[in-house]
């Protein structure tokens, strides 16, 4: 885990190179300031395998808007409301049995990256729409440091020792692009929301198109407001507090999965699973409930997902997320 400050630090540095003036249309950057920081685990449902644990550290600045990386992110509508950020993601993966000291043949393979999404968030509220689009960035392999993360948690916890980190998948490069968009479809005052989303990955992670809804109800602010908080000059009209369930189910068409399959540049990998193994179509469902107080927000959430490849189970774990505005 040495490697995420120096990793960061590296990406910010380099998102925030000043870029080329562009022609100016009727679109503007939003003055708001975000942090939001969460951490995954599956130890709350007692499974300790496959998605194992997680986290993220998202960014958003309007200083970003002058990085170069915005010229690979297409075009902007014109009109939009635009958001510049980098989230880094830091995963990790395990087959069912964490004590067994021996690759364990037709289950998950051990894997785990730390990469960023160098992004912009393009809203159209007259439209009722979302685009965000970005580009991935990182590695993938022993150098995300994996190993020593969940062995040190788990004598934290006094939880088994996992012996098989030995055979995970190698270091390999994560690059690739994506893109989401999403809608209002339905909205009943501001008590309740109805969302449609696309969303499709190019990527040396993971490659795949996926499609899904999201309902919203509670005591909220309109999902296509902000980015979940607001900048206190930015807040006027918005709800100071907010309290509400969510809900979201989405399905994946997989074209490739890293760590399952392995990278795109290592052949030397001591275990992986074939194609042949990998599970096509994939459904993901997610629960939420979160709280906010004018500029701070904070969420839970239990998400579950299909088998990702063949003799592989279902899984869930819980994640909770503090987003801050300042």
């Amino acid at each position: 885990m040495r490697y995420v400050p120096w990793l960061f630090l590296l990406l910010f540095n380099f998102v925030a190179m000043p870029a080329r003036a562009q022609r100016p249309d009727s679109s503007t950057t939003s003055s708001d300031r975000l942090v939001a920081y969460s951490f995954a685990n599956d130890a709350f449902f007692r499974t300790d395998y496959y998605f194992t644990q997680g986290m993220t550290l998202l960014l958003v600045l309007p200083g970003l808007q002058h990085s170069p990386v915005n010229r690979v992110l297409g075009p902007v509508p014109v009109g939009s409301t635009r958001y510049h950020g980098i989230k880094l993601h830091y995963d990790g993966f395990t087959p069912l049995r964490i004590q067994d000291a021996f690759i364990r043949l037709n289950d998950r393979p051990y894997a785990s990256y730390i990469y960023a999404d160098l992004f912009r968030v393009a809203d159209q509220p007259a439209r009722r729409l979302r685009l965000t689009t970005a580009v991935n960035l990182g590695f993938m392999g022993p150098a995300a440091g994996a190993k020593g993360f969940q062995t040190k948690l788990h004598k934290l916890l006094d939880a088994p020792t996992p012996r098989g980190w030995d055979y995970q998948i190698q270091n390999d490069l994560v690059l690739g692009y994506e893109a989401k968009l999403e809608k209002q479809l339905l909205a009943v005052g501001r008590g309740l929301e109805l969302l449609g989303m696309t969303q499709a990955s190019l990527s040396t992670l993971q490659t795949y198109a996926s499609a899904g809804s999201q309902v919203r109800v509670g005591w909220l602010n309109p999902y296509l407001d902000n980015l979940g908080v607001a900048s206190r000059s930015n807040r006027i009209g918005q709800r100071r507090v907010q309290f509400y369930t969510e809900a979201q189910v989405e399905g994946r068409l997989v074209g490739y999965n890293a760590t399952l399959q392995g990278g795109l540049l290592r052949q030397d990998n001591p275990y992986t699973l074939p194609a042949s193994a990998v599970r096509r179509a994939v459904a993901r469902g997610t629960g939420t409930f979160g709280l906010g107080w004018e500029g701070v927000r904070l969420e839970t959430s239990a998400v579950w997902v299909s088998p990702e490849f063949k003799g592989g189970r279902t899984h869930k774990w819980t994640q909770l997320t503090l987003q801050a505005a300042f």
